[in-house]
């Protein structure tokens, strides 16, 4: 087992542990956080953050970052809306929206891939560009407000809102996307070469993997999770929106940050993802609970973000070297007798 991957699951282990702690601290500010269908249908309510950050994961660990995700969430569910009220069947209109969605993506992919310009700036100009073709096309159905388009039929609106064997679909489709998500980077030659792109793009090139296309396809992916998430919101509440995951790119990065991935790239895995995921959620969830608004819960997630990366970034054998090093410099000295 390599010294990064003993790392990861020490990370993801203090994970577990703080899941934990967290689910015992808001049970005892509610009795009713412990009921066990409470926390499963209140999984419903940020499942999509988990969908979306299991994506982004290949994003990160390639260098990269997307802050398109949510933009591409609210294309993808007024685009999936604007079909279906134009005659097109529930489920053309589905895979038609996802594959909105992955153009979208494969459009960030391919600008970072060919040009020297910084992801961030690349996604930021795409979250514009993307939540102004959703909002465009949101006038153009004359969807109302708040309400969007709705009136689904009932089988699109059991994906996120029924369940099998007692447990919501919601939950089945994640662990779905864990395990080929999972797969797919622990367990293939594409996965290993999304994380030499993150540790060194240039001894990558010059080893014979086409970091170009490694690139743009993370993007790609990274689409296809914010179609999915954007989906499963509009099942979720019956409603499609252009604005819908306007509230979701902090979110979704801290998760992906707090599992583990490096922002410099080369470090992460799917499942530290996925349990950090869940962390958010609870968070927002018991937050919630506690009478804490919105824009109070996303000052305890950015300062989640701050924390995690300061932890993930900081060198601790060299802090531990540098202070024992200041007090045996500064320890008084004892005369000898």
């Amino acid at each position: 087992m390599t010294p990064q991957i003993k790392r990861l699951l020490k990370w993801e282990l203090a994970l577990f542990i703080f899941l934990f702690a967290e689910i015992f601290f808001f049970g005892q500010l509610s009795s009713n956080f412990f009921d066990v269908n409470n926390l499963l249908y209140s999984l419903n309510d940020f499942v999509y953050i988990a969908l979306a950050a299991i994506p982004m994961t290949f994003v990160i660990i390639t260098g990269g970052i997307d802050v398109s995700i949510g933009s591409i969430m609210g294309l993808s569910s007024i685009t999936f809306g604007v079909l279906w009220m134009n005659g097109i069947n529930v489920w053309p209109a589905l895979i038609i929206a996802l594959l909105i969605a992955v153009i979208a993506g494969s459009i960030n992919g391919l600008l970072i891939a060919l040009t020297d310009v910084q992801p961030l700036v690349v996604t930021l100009g795409g979250m514009f560009l993307f939540s102004g073709i959703a909002l465009v096309l949101s006038g153009g159905s004359k969807a109302s407000g708040y309400e969007g388009i709705g009136g689904f039929p009932n089988e699109f609106v059991e994906i996120a809102n029924g369940q099998i064997a007692g447990i919501p679909n919601p939950i089945w489709i994640l662990l779905a996307s864990m395990i080929l998500f999972g797969a797919l980077l622990h367990f293939t030659r594409y996965g290993r070469n999304v994380y030499l792109v993150g540790i060194n793009i240039k001894a990558a090139r010059y080893s014979g993997i086409k970091t170009k296309w490694t690139v743009m396809s993370t993007y790609m992916l990274s689409g296809f999770g914010g179609g999915l998430s954007g989906i499963i919101l509009t099942s979720y509440f019956s409603s499609a929106r252009s604005d819908l995951g306007a509230e979701a790119v902090l979110p979704i990065i801290t998760a992906v940050v707090l599992g583990g991935t490096s922002i410099f790239g080369g470090k992460g895995s799917v499942f530290g993802t996925a349990i950090a995921s869940i962390v958010i959620g609870l968070m927002q969830y018991g937050l919630q609970m506690a009478n804490m608004s919105s824009q109070q819960t996303n000052i305890v997630i950015g300062s989640m973000l701050i924390i995690a990366v300061l932890f993930r970034s900081t060198n601790w054998n060299n802090l531990k070297n540098l202070l024992s090093s200041n007090f045996k410099r500064n320890r008084p000295s004892v005369l000898k007798k």
